[in-house]
């Protein structure tokens, strides 16, 4: 073989070996181990050596030279990673191959340098402990097919994490090894071969590289090698006594770590007990500047001896070598005696080896048991050809992951590699340990000072000093996964029968109930279900009056819209107003028998009105008060669409009376499933109207000196306002005559004749909001901030025009205060007109904004209603707002109430025309 090839190549390639050393037995060398950075440092200088031939570059960037890796080679997924080069020597009977890793300091660098800036602590550690397992995986690969191994370390001190590694890859070795057994039954070799998975205990020799740590002058007496000085020169040189004294060191750390044993055939690996397997390679005299540039000029000058012509290829590595310099790894060339002295003389490295390498060629094996009984070792030199068919096996099952029948066999062996976490990863077990500790703190410090049920805020308070706890106590690679488990926990026990529900009601209070689910229609509710199906219920109750405000009852914290604004009032109604006059809003009236709500993306797509607009509908409410038949709409009007897209059509047959917009602009498929406000889409209505207006009786039904005979008021606060409004007489004698509805003495008629103007028995013009707390309490406003208070009687003389021509808050404290720190609120929740009978034209015009901008503005589906003369109406606020994204709360505590306000402009009075004679 020319060059050195990848591993996979070279068991791929057919045709390696010559016909001439078909039937010879093949020697596997394994060379393993760490280099430094240092020219001519890197293990596969070794093989330049041991092979006598310029195999492997000295400056070789990668590592490797040659034919580099083939393809399929694992190691081509990461940069830097492990791989397998491989050289053989047809005329020698030796295969090299040789190990490269993150452990060779060009493959650090090389995976550093693959690393991503932004890779965390714990992704980083598993990245490095990643590529040391698979470091070990092609390790036990070369002590599965390899007679001598090489340990090569750049120092000349022994590694004693070698000995934790050996003792990871011997119980590696063992959980594997039926899988191996698997893989080569089928193979032709002896049954010890594959019985054991391997040619015989492999003979583990180390190299190690002195570096110009043990540095001896030539002329220091007696310790030097040729030097002739000193009075008893010794017999061993100081390399030697070095070597001696590592080969009992290493040994003993090995017999104590139960590495190595009696009986060889059950250990990882053997060495010899009568020969050497320790050899140092000394360093360069000088520095490794000084060392290549004396190559560099031995490279450019011919020797006295040498012929003007170069010499290329092969030969010109043994010219090298004859030179005075020391390649590689500096191997000596002298021989076993110095000629000066009687001092024995360091072997070369070839030498040191070969004798390891011919008790294999020459099938004698080794015979490295200890011991009273010692049992010998099974042995085989196998062809190239036989060992090349089972190594094959075993790479596809060990390092080549494929899609073929050995398949299942390498996840197999990939699953055992869990075995070398408890050897190999120190740091990892410490984290492990010291995270396990830590984490029942965590747990007690989460549940502690805990309600049976709560919601997620407390979940997360809670965990959040449980992960400070943690973070205290919990190091290492493991904080992160751990800290994962512990959210995890803490998520499992508050789902588990402790999470409360989160829906909120309508005035922001959660539901005290536990997590459950809503009970479907016609359903039951259900407390053994898991999860229980119950209604909402915050275990808030407030007293409410009915839409006329004459009958107060208790109500449940409403969770939707529909039980706050209609279906408290649908049942407190049939016990008291049910059968007064109304005018009742438009509401949605089907055309098919499955109607949809309008989509949120339509709803949500239209804009939000400036502060103080509202959408004016085009015409106004008939004199009935009642929405038209709008059942025979088109698809276009249905889908929102202008009706002046309709043609002369639009207004409907000639004669009829003109509908009203709002009826002709309705959908009849689709229903707004909220309230109406002014950021919704044009041409919606809801199945249900949020607002009441009832007629309580004539404009007589009201009494200055009396006020309100309703329920609840505070004493003196159930007085009206008068509104002062000029009116046009409608006598004809006196067109230009004015009075005024002020109940004062401008409006009293003359003796013996009839006021102008009026119908029936005079009544004044009266206003007046209605603020209602939760308690039930009751009591009447006459302007943003002062409610009204009469003493005694008469009536209240403050007028309305102050109210109604500013914006009266929605929200204010209420009179009536408990003993609690939390202040209570009365809600506007009614507005009484008096309407007299005289020709006058009362427009009620509601608009609530019920937050700070920009929340909408609420309007009744009918947002301008004109009141019927004598009568008094009351129009019933909605309980609660909300719109398609959700509830528009009452104000906290550190919001203003200016925020909260009702419109002014909501009546308006006009001159009413005089009716035709």
């Amino acid at each position: 073989m020319a060059a050195p090839v990848g591993i996979g190549a070279l068991l791929r390639c057919e045709g390696v070996e010559d016909a001439l050393y078909k039937e010879e037995g093949v020697c596997v060398l394994g060379v393993f181990g760490k280099s430094a950075l240092q020219s001519g440092s890197a293990k596969e200088a070794l093989i330049n050596v041991l092979a006598d031939k310029h195999v492997f570059p000295l400056f070789s960037g990668g590592g490797g030279g040659g034919g580099g890796g083939g393809a399929g080679e694992k190691s081509g997924v990461v940069e830097g990673g492990s791989s397998i080069k491989a050289y053989y020597s047809q005329e020698s009977r030796v295969l090299y191959l040789v190990l490269t890793s993150v452990f060779d300091n060009r493959q650090l660098l090389k995976a550093c340098e693959g690393l991503t800036s932004g890779l965390g602590h714990a992704e980083a550690h598993d990245f490095w402990k990643g590529a040391e397992k698979e470091h070990c995986l092609q390790l036990l690969f070369l002590f599965s097919l390899c007679h001598v191994l090489l340990l090569v370390h750049p120092t000349c001190s022994f590694d004693v994490t070698y000995d934790r590694l050996f003792r990871a890859l011997d119980p590696l070795r063992q959980k594997a090894l039926p899988l191996l057994r698997g893989a080569i039954k089928d193979c032709p070799v002896s049954k010890e071969w594959k019985m054991n998975c391997r040619p015989c205990p492999p003979r583990l020799l180390f190299v190690f590289q002195m570096n110009g740590a043990l540095r001896v002058s030539s002329s220091s007496g007696g310790n030097g090698n040729d030097g002739p000085g000193g009075d008893k020169p010794k017999k061993h040189s100081p390399r030697r006594r070095l070597q001696h004294a590592l080969e009992d060191q290493i040994y003993r750390i090995f017999r104590k770590s139960r590495v190595l044993t009696n009986q060889s055939s059950n250990c990882l690996f053997t060495v010899p007990a009568n020969q050497a397997f320790v050899y140092v390679v000394p360093g360069p005299d000088e520095d490794p500047i000084s060392s290549l540039l004396g190559q560099l000029r031995s490279n450019c000058a011919l020797r006295e001896n040498d012929a003007g012509t170069p010499v290329p290829g092969p030969r010109r590595y043994q010219q090298m070598r004859h030179s005075n310099r020391q390649p590689s790894f500096n191997v000596e060339n002298n021989g076993f005696f110095s000629s000066s002295g009687g001092q024995l003389v360091d072997c070369t490295l070839k030498e040191f080896l070969w004798q390891h390498v011919e008790l294999v060629l020459s099938k004698k094996g080794f015979d490295d048991s200890v011991g009273r009984n010692p049992q010998p070792s099974h042995f085989e030199l196998p062809t190239y050809t036989k060992w090349a068919h089972i190594a094959y096996k075993l790479y596809q099952v060990m390092i080549e992951t494929s899609d073929d029948e050995t398949a299942e066999l390498s996840l197999k062996v990939q699953g055992q590699l869990k075995v070398l976490e408890g050897f190999l990863d120190a740091d990892a077990k410490f984290s492990e340990n010291r995270c396990q500790k830590a984490l029942p703190l965590a747990h007690s410090t989460y549940q502690s000072n805990l309600p049976h049920n709560y919601t997620t805020t407390v979940h997360k308070n809670q965990l959040a000093q449980a992960l400070r706890v943690y973070s205290q106590h919990a190091r290492g690679v493991a904080f992160q996964r751990y800290a994962l488990q512990l959210h995890e926990d803490c998520y499992k026990f508050w789902s588990n029968g402790h999470q409360l529900c989160e829906e909120r009601s309508l005035t922001d209070q959660h539901c005290v109930h536990k997590f459950h689910l809503l009970p479907k229609s016609g359903e039951k509710p259900e407390m053994d279900h898991n999860p229980p199906i119950l209604y909402h219920n915050s275990r808030g109750r407030s007293t409410s009056s009915c839409n006329c405000g004459r009958k107060q009852a208790p109500r449940e914290d409403p969770f939707d819209i529909q039980a706050a604004n209609y279906d408290f009032y649908q049942i407190v109604e049939e016990k008291c107003c049910s059968k007064l006059e109304r005018i009742n809003f438009p509401v949605f009236q089907a055309s098919t028998p499955d109607p949809a709500p309008a989509c949120d993306e339509v709803t949500r797509s239209a804009e939000v009105a400036p502060s103080g607009e509202v959408d004016r509908l085009k015409e106004k409410e008939t004199v009935t008060h009642t929405p038209g038949d709008s059942t025979g709409l088109s698809l276009a009007l249905s889908l929102g669409q202008s009706t002046d897209s309709l043609g002369p059509y639009g207004d409907g047959a000639e004669g009829h009376e003109k509908r009203p917009s709002v009826d002709r602009q309705a959908s009849t498929v689709e229903y707004l499933p909220g309230m109406l406000h002014s950021g919704c889409p044009k041409g919606l209505l809801p199945k249900f109207s949020s607002w009441s207006l009832v007629k309580l009786g004539p404009a007589k039904a009201y009494n200055n000196l009396t006020g309100l005979e309703q329920p609840g008021f505070l004493p003196g606060s159930a007085f009206l306002l008068p509104w002062d409004v000029v009116i046009r007489s409608r006598s004809e004698d006196d067109p230009s005559s004015l009075e005024a509805l002020d109940g004062g003495p401008s409006s009293w008629p003359a003796p013996n004749k009839a006021p102008a103007g009026k119908r029936g028995s005079a009544g004044g013009l009266d206003v007046v909001g209605d603020y209602e707390d939760s308690r039930g309490r009751r009591f009447l406003s006459s302007g943003p901030d002062k409610v009204v208070k009469v003493l005694g009687q008469g009536g209240a003389k403050e007028p309305a025009t102050r109210a109604l021509n500013s914006d009266m808050p929605l929200y204010i404290p209420s009179p009536a205060q408990g003993r609690g720190i939390k202040p209570h609120y009365a809600q506007l929740a009614r507005l009484f007109v008096v309407v007299p009978d005289a020709p006058l034209e009362i427009t009620l015009s509601p608009q609530i904004q019920p937050g700070p901008p920009p929340c909408p503005i609420f309007h009744p589906e009918q947002a301008e209603v004109v009141l019927p003369p004598d009568g008094l109406w009351v129009l019933r606020f909605p309980y609660a707002y909300v719109t398609d994204r959700g509830p528009c709360y009452p104000p906290k505590e550190n919001q203003p109430l200016a925020s909260f306000r009702v419109l002014k402009g909501i009546l308006r009075a006009n001159t009413a025309s005089s009716p035709p004679q």
